[in-house]
């Protein structure tokens, strides 16, 4: 057993990290376990192992004596790096990292590090979604953000869940699945309870975001062509200080009544020449689900082109008869 005496709480605050998540990775990599004894570190295990680890400890409380920030430590910080310079996004939970296909999948990585609020726009089975959990797990671990917050617009229920019978959970998991499903396959389940548990993580309907401010959150705003202009103007506005925001969606696959017009084709017209935001484009040669899929995307487009076709002479006709001058009526 070794002892490290700490100089104060903010060293070890920094040393310990966001839910002592820094310590955790400590533990893991050398096979010992560390507490906190008021001003002490109390490092336990086999002699070589413990050896080994205060060595780590104490080059890593140099580097944070060094910076004098205590607010945002790494412990793997140069694999961190090295994760970025490669479009690599690093997870270290249950997948260690995701890796972008090269094409859309690439550029639309490079937007979110670029920018703080990215449009993605793609057919099903492109990762939009599951790029953006990864990414927004990412700056979380890195500490650049101190919350994930996460919605979709619960358009097959029309918002009103209250008629739904359980709690607000209950009645919102099935329009959220997707949502976890994605979670579950990035981070270990006990990690998402926890992260749930104190709120750091926070999936919900897009209706209940209304009134909020979010400050250092990464928010993601998933299915984002089932959103009115109305809700995608009360999302965008929830962005406080610190924020950044990605919105994902497939502007061929709406479920809004066809009267009213999807709050995602909205914002195309009228946000791209703001700078910090980006629009990116998915297609069918990014998608990543069984490659079926791929083909499937197709036929759909060359049979939406080939209705669109049909229409046109009908609706050219229509119009020509509507200009033609009416005819004199005879004796006129």
């Amino acid at each position: 057993m070794k002892r490290v005496k700490l100089i104060d709480k903010e060293l070890a605050r920094a040393f310990f990290g966001q839910f002592d998540q820094n310590v955790r990775q400590l533990e893991d990599e050398f096979g010992i376990t560390v507490a906190g004894r008021g001003s002490e570190l109390v490092i336990k295990g086999a002699r070589k192992k413990v050896l080994a680890a205060m060595s780590a400890i104490e080059d890593r409380l140099k580097q944070i004596k060094g910076k004098h920030d205590f607010r945002r430590p790494e412990m793997k910080q140069p694999s961190v790096e090295k994760a970025e310079k490669k479009d690599t996004i690093f997870i270290g939970s249950k997948r260690q990292v995701v890796l972008a296909r090269p094409g859309g999948q690439k550029t639309y990585v490079q937007a979110v590090r670029d920018n703080d609020v990215v449009v993605g726009i793609g057919p099903a089975g492109t990762g939009k979604t599951y790029l953006a959990m990864s990414l927004a797990i990412e700056h979380l671990k890195q500490n650049k953000v101190e919350r994930i917050v996460i919605s979709r617009p619960a358009i097959e229920a029309g918002e009103k869940l209250g008629f739904l019978p359980g709690d607000m959970e209950e009645k919102v998991r099935p329009y959220l699945q997707p949502v976890y499903d994605a979670l579950y396959d990035l981070i270990w389940p006990e990690e998402i309870r926890r992260l749930m548990e104190h709120r750091i993580i926070e999936i919900l309907p897009l209706a209940y975001m209304r009134g909020r401010t979010l400050s250092d959150a990464f928010i993601i705003l998933d299915e984002a062509q089932n959103a009115t202009p109305e809700q995608m103007k009360m999302f965008l506005t929830r962005l406080g200080m610190g924020s950044r925001a990605i919105i994902t969606g497939d502007v061929t696959q709406s479920d809004l009544p066809a009267e009213r017009t999807s709050g995602l084709e909205d914002i195309e017209g009228f946000l791209k020449k703001i700078k910090g935001i980006k629009f990116t484009y998915l297609t069918e040669e990014d998608v990543v689900r069984h490659p079926l899929v791929r083909e499937i995307i197709l036929a759909y487009e060359k049979e939406k082109q080939k209705k669109r076709l049909l229409t046109q002479p009908a609706a050219q006709s229509k119009n020509r008869r509507k200009k033609s001058p009416p005819k004199d009526k005879p004796g006129a």
